[in-house]
This record gives structure tokens, sequence and C-alpha cells, in this order.
């Protein structure tokens, strides 16, 4: 099967990507490297560096490489920068969405695979939790505008026959997590605790998130790869961490000896989120294999041993 992954150079795509390449997928990775490193890129897969906006490059790639399937991860990810700068978020999330589908249509592609998010869709929940039949009432431009691809994506299918598998991901962590963005707190706390610096809290801390690894996300990208019927599945592991327990299993683990710091609350930031992944384990056999604690050690083993 021919693949086109966006975002590729990033940390969740780059792992999808060598899970495709490691099955016999032909794989062309398009990214911009905005967020995402070529380092990440498979060297068996295609590099092309570019904008999902960008309508003659993406037209371009998809006239001459014919894929089969686009694994969609490029995005703005940022709900900080989101709740700064809607319209930048709009463009990149919905507008280079758009663009991809349009040559999707255009060039024959069979199916579709959409990175969503399984918290900000969703807004502040009203019961915990989240399936997917959930209210989607989300607080962020970031939630808005993946639940607006999401439903771009029934369009397509409904008035083009395009098939697709919407991912609503948890809060993903682990190797190759950017450390210096605003977003991927076990990434930004890992670094500097191993470099001595003092991370510090938004907020109370009390904040929830449902951390899941990444290598638990790709399986679930290779197991939907072939599913036929167009649906939405929640990728989870239905465990609530605060932000709190997660700087002290950070703390404990590299051994640095620092306090609990906190600062002003981020805003437009959620205080709870989880979700359950049943339907995902009803259709496909999926559950999260790797315990917080294990994904943790692994991360830091990987920011030891490759300091940014």
């Amino acid at each position: 099967m021919k693949i086109l992954v966006t975002g590729g150079a990033g940390f969740i795509a780059s792992h999808i990507t060598d899970a495709f390449v490691n099955e016999g997928h032909q794989v062309v990775v398009l990214d911009d490297l905005s967020s995402g490193f070529e380092k990440n890129v498979n060297p068996k897969a295609k590099f092309v560096k570019g904008n999902i906006c960008d309508k003659d490059l993406v037209e371009k790639l998809f006239d001459e490489e014919k894929f089969d399937l686009v694994n969609h991860h490029a995005a703005q990810m940022d709900v900080r920068r989101s709740v700064k700068d809607p319209a930048f978020d709009a463009n990149s999330n919905i507008l280079g969405t758009i663009n991809l589908l349009q040559n999707s249509i255009k060039f024959g592609v069979k199916k579709f695979i959409f990175a969503s998010t399984g918290g900000a869709v969703y807004g502040e929940q009203s019961y915990f939790p989240a399936d997917e039949n959930h209210p989607t009432q989300p607080r962020s431009p970031y939630g808005i505008s993946k639940l607006a691809v999401e439903k771009y994506l029934y369009f397509y299918n409904a008035e083009y026959g395009l098939n697709y598998t919407i991912l609503r991901y948890a809060n993903i962590y682990g190797p190759r997590q950017n450390p210096f963005g605003e977003a991927g707190v076990v990434a930004i706390f890992s670094t500097k605790l191993l470099n001595g610096e003092q991370p510090i809290i938004n907020g109370s801390g009390e904040q929830t998130r449902d951390y899941v690894f990444v290598g638990d996300v790709v399986k679930a990208n290779l197991l939907t790869l072939n599913e036929t019927e167009s649906d939405i599945y929640n990728v989870g592991t239905g465990v609530e961490t605060n932000v709190n327990q997660l700087f002290h299993q950070l703390n404990n683990i590299i051994n640095a000896g620092k306090e609990e710091r906190h600062g002003p609350p981020a805003p437009g930031e959620q205080m709870r989120s989880v979700i359950t992944s049943e339907k995902l384990f009803k259709k496909f056999g999926w559950k999260p294999s790797t315990k917080i604690e294990d994904g943790l050690n692994i991360t830091v083993d990987f920011f030891r041993k490759n300091s940014p």
C-alpha cells in the first residue's frame, strides 16, 4: 500500500511511519518541519518538505504518488496558541485538511485516517470517562478545528464515498515528543528535570489527563489501516493522572530532588479529561499495554540519551 503520512517528522506520526515501513508499505512523509525534525523520518520513507496548505505542492504530490491511503497528523496542536490566534489554527487544521481531502477525491485515495483529539473535542466532560457519544463541546479553537474536520470527513464520505477512520487521541507521550513547545508536559518536565531546571506547574496542578503511550497509539493506527467501515474511535487508557502526580513520578524517576512549584493557570485549559476506548477494544481488540510508570521510564531514558 502507498501511504501519505502528514506530519511524519513529528512525534506521533514518525512512530507510525516506522510501523508502516516495517509492515512493508511504501510511505511518503509530508512535513514542513515547523515542529518536527527531519532526523525523525524513517530513512526508508520518502521525505517531502512542505505545508499541507500549499495547494500546488499537495496537488503535484498526490498526482505523482497516487496514494492508496492518507494518514493525517500534521496540525497546529497547541491549545494555547489556538486561543491566542484562532485564525492561524483554523487555516492549518481546517483549510489544510480540506486541501488534502480535495486531492484525495481527485486522485482516488481509498481511505483517510485522521488524528483527532479525545480531550479537546469533548470539552469539560459531563461524565467520566467520555465515550464517543459524549457531547462535543470544545472550549478551544484547537478542539473546534478538530471537530470541524470530523464533520468534513462525514461530508466527504457521504458525498464522495471516501472511507475514513477518526482516532480521538488522549494525551500522548513518549520518545521524540518535542520538549520545546507549550504542549507535551511529559517531555517538557523530563527535559527540565534532566537539565537540573525547575518545572513550573500551571495553576493548581489538579487538572487531570489521560496519558497514553505513543507505542499503543501506533498499534491503533495499524489495526484500523484496513477497516472499511467509516467510524470514530477513542484512543486512551481510561485512567486520570493529575499534573502534580506526573511531576512527582518524573522527579522520582530522574532523582532530581526538585520541589513542587506552581505558576498561573493556562487559558483555555480543561480541568479533567479522560476517555474510554471500549469501542476500539470491542472492534479490534485494542487496549493500552504500557503502564504509565513504564512509559515514563522509557521516555526519560530516551531524553537522557538524546539530550535536546
